[in-house]
């Protein structure tokens, strides 16, 4: 028997072709860049699962391979690029896996914030906005300053303007209008406070908060993540609280099964959802949910995949493994990349530091403003979440990438 993997996030293939083989399955990703995964690819076994070079964005393309498969009993779906046809193609095939219609809602932030706000979970709406100069005035009089503008597609923090005056609200407008957009584009309100991740698993309506992951972003005019923790510690009874609150924006945003990365601003006010992604999240979020949890969450995405009620549901709320910390390693300016200095002295720092590279020597960079800019991801524990971050930041900033100009 079969599972295949529409694509996936650059990190989990080793541990969801393994938790796939525990159910008796073998693993196929159908992948249009192999090299996306080359760091768990050069690290496996080469008998771990198959590889289809396929291109993935030819949605008839994929469904003869799917079709093709012995016995393909699940399909997996865990980015955001391929959500939507991939619940469309499992439908199709009689596979388990989402409504195809609540996907679509889900990957309109338009359209889930403009649910939250008539249902009382959001203090404000989307303004749809037209990318150029004529949009301003609209931003000025519904939204006001500051405010961020986004694709309402988009995906790796891309397309993101968070804009404190007029004249870079004007800005931000003229250089949308020469994006090519996912979606469309919208204003909403500035939310002041930290930026967090309620990391969930939902099934037939009833969701587990499994954790609380804190995410540091950049300084203007960058719009990028720069590191995260996980589990960070609330307050006595500030996790039953986020628990009830983020049930009630999956339900309210049409979320009834599987797992869940729930970003939100915690305001003076209370949380303030920024955004909902129906996947396990991105970089190591995934192996730090293994390690903290004691358990291997990529049985819990076989068991969904399969349509099966996960067990990860009823398993101990206590978090027995080490609390994580991830620094994101960006290059400095575009250029390609040649290699990193620092790597061979991360040994010496303590927390089990790990490298984890999303790119490898000879990759052009072009993109320093977003995660494209991203090079590789320092891991450490610690006791605490709080302590394993400082761990891997004072990892992270002896690590530099080395890059030549384009042209050289």
């Amino acid at each position: 028997m079969t599972i295949a993997a529409l694509e996936a996030l650059s990190f989990g293939v080793g541990r969801t072709a393994a938790a796939a083989a525990r159910a008796g399955h073998r693993l196929v990703l159908l992948t249009g860049d192999r090299s996306f995964y080359r760091h768990e690819l050069e690290l496996l076994p080469p008998d771990t699962l198959d590889v289809v070079d396929i291109d993935t964005q030819d949605t008839d393309a994929v469904r003869a391979a799917l079709r093709a498969l012995p016995g393909l009993a699940g399909l997996i779906n865990t980015t955001d690029t391929w959500s939507v046809p991939g619940a469309d193609l499992a439908a199709e095939l009689g596979l388990p896996g989402p409504d195809p219609k609540a996907v679509r809602v889900l990957r309109d932030k338009a359209r889930v914030r403009g649910l939250l706000h008539d249902a009382g979970l959001s203090a404000g709406g989307a303004l749809p906005v037209p990318p150029g100069p004529e949009g301003a005035a609209a931003v000025l009089r519904a939204v006001g300053l500051p405010a961020v503008l986004k694709d309402s597609g988009g995906t790796s923090s891309r397309d993101v303007w968070i804009v404190h005056d007029e004249e870079a609200l004007r800005a931000a407008l003229a250089e949308a209008a020469g994006r090519r957009l996912s979606g469309r584009l919208f204003a909403e309100r500035f939310l002041a406070g930290p930026l967090y991740s309620a990391e969930t698993l939902t099934w037939r309506g009833r969701t587990r908060l499994l954790g609380v992951l804190s995410r540091q972003t950049s300084r203007w005019p960058a719009v990028r993540e720069e590191a995260a923790a996980f589990p960070v510690a609330l307050p006595p009874g500030g996790e039953a609280r986020l628990a009830e609150w983020v049930g009630r924006v999956l339900a309210v945003a049409g979320h009834d099964g599987g797992f869940a990365h729930v970003e939100f601003i915690l305001t003076a006010q209370g949380p303030e959802l920024v955004e909902v992604n129906r996947r396990i999240g991105g970089a190591l979020v995934g192996e730090a949910l293994c390690r903290s949890l004691g358990s291997d969450v990529y049985d819990a995405l076989i068991d969904t995949v399969l349509g099966r009620r996960p067990a990860l549901l009823d398993a101990d709320q206590a978090r027995p493994g080490p609390a994580c910390g991830m620094v994101l390693v960006y290059a400095d300016r575009p250029g390609v990349l040649t290699g990193w200095h620092g790597l061979d002295g991360l040994g010496a720092f303590p927390g089990a530091v790990g490298w984890y590279p999303t790119r490898a020597p000879g990759d052009a960079v072009v993109h320093v403003g977003d995660q494209r800019g991203c090079t590789g991801i320092v891991l450490a524990e610690a006791e605490t979440a709080e302590l394993a971050l400082h761990r891997a930041w004072s990892a992270a900033v002896t690590v530099r990438p080395v890059l030549r100009d384009v042209t050289a």
